[in-house]
């Protein structure tokens, strides 16, 4: 072996005997150090809640009909399911929530999409307030309901599903794109709630609740509506509003939502099937079929009679269809501990 072949060996055996003794003092490399201990230098997670959001904590409830005589009605049978904890609107998107991502779409998009893709397939269908009923004197509504500050604070309607679900992933990157620029980790996406979610959600843990607000009445003991709907034919003013209401007009289910009854119907993820609640699954279920263009709406609104408020019914829209009644809230999935004590 010559000169330096001797050297170099040498100095690796030095480089070895060096790691060697770092090791034995409690240096740990890079590699663990022969122990299995995960990638080092890894900050921790803090999930935080999302502005305007309320906590819905994991849990178990039976989803389906709430009415007495369930069998009877065999409109929605009974199934125990269990729901992973996440985040939901505490109110629906409402017209000034929905103005500063229409703005976004016009100022940032408009390259991209187009604007009268943005006009047509995003902004607010405002002729629903006259095409919706037949010899309904709608104009005032359709000219003011979107536009005037007098409403901003009232849900957004003449949205459907499709725009419901890009206003989701606009406002994942509105959100996550601000975080980057303060190194944080990226929050879960906003999506529209699965059916089974929402349901959940609006019982607001009370199992097999007919309301939000629990058995079996309309109206609180001093006589006044807890929701805004249609009380009897003719009669949409007992509640307050003959149209929509500020949202959080009434009070909060357990959960701290509003308006998980009343005001306004709102869009689900799920495509609806008549079927679907003993086809899914009991772990977060969710029913999802591509080529079904019908999609699940739910919690009744302005114009509907009582029975469409409660928790357990089920209606659906078209997917493509805009309504003077349907608007929409976005959830968050939580990532943390299942138990919802974490929250």
């Amino acid at each position: 072996m010559n000169k330096l072949g001797v050297i170099s060996k040498f100095g690796f055996l030095l480089s070895l005997g060096a790691t060697f003794l770092l090791q034995g003092c409690g240096s740990r490399s890079m590699d663990g150090g022969g122990d299995l201990v995960g990638v080092l230098g890894r900050e921790g997670w803090v999930m935080t809640v999302p502005y305007g959001m309320t906590t819905c904590p994991s849990g178990t409830f039976h989803m389906g009909q709430a009415d007495q005589d369930v069998a009877a009605t065999q409109i929605n049978s009974n199934k125990q399911v269990t729901i992973g904890g996440f985040y939901m609107d505490d109110t629906e998107i409402t017209n000034n929530e929905y103005r500063q991502f229409i703005d976004v779409m016009l100022n940032d998009s408009l390259d991209v999409l187009g604007e009268q893709y943005i006009m047509t397939e995003l902004y607010p269908d405002t002729t629903v307030w006259v095409r919706d009923f037949a010899h309904h004197m709608g104009d005032p509504m359709m000219e003011y309901y979107y536009a005037h500050p007098a409403f901003d604070e009232y849900p957004v309607v003449g949205v459907d599903w499709f725009a419901a679900k890009y206003f989701c992933e606009w406002r994942t990157k509105h959100m996550n794109n601000w975080r980057a620029t303060q190194g944080l980790w990226k929050m879960p996406n906003f999506r529209l709630p699965s059916e089974a979610e929402w349901e959940y959600a609006a019982r607001g843990g009370r199992d097999m609740a007919k309301y939000p607000w629990g058995n079996p009445y309309i109206r609180n003991a001093k006589g006044c509506m807890l929701a805004n709907f249609k009380p009897g034919r003719g009669n949409y003013y007992d509640d307050g509003f003959m149209y929509t209401s500020p949202v959080a007009s009434y009070f909060s289910n357990d959960f701290g939502l509003y308006d998980m009854a009343g005001n306004v119907s709102e869009w689900c993820e799920d495509a609806f099937y008549e079927a679907a609640v003993p086809v899914v699954w009991d772990l977060n279920p969710t029913y999802n079929d591509d080529n079904e263009v019908r999609k699940v709406v739910r919690g009744g609104s302005w114009k509907d009679i009582a029975y469409y408020l409660e928790t357990g019914t089920r209606t659906f829209e078209y997917q493509d269809t805009t309504k003077s009644y349907i608007g929409f809230r976005c959830v968050m999935t939580y990532l943390g501990r299942s138990s919802g004590s974490e929250f």
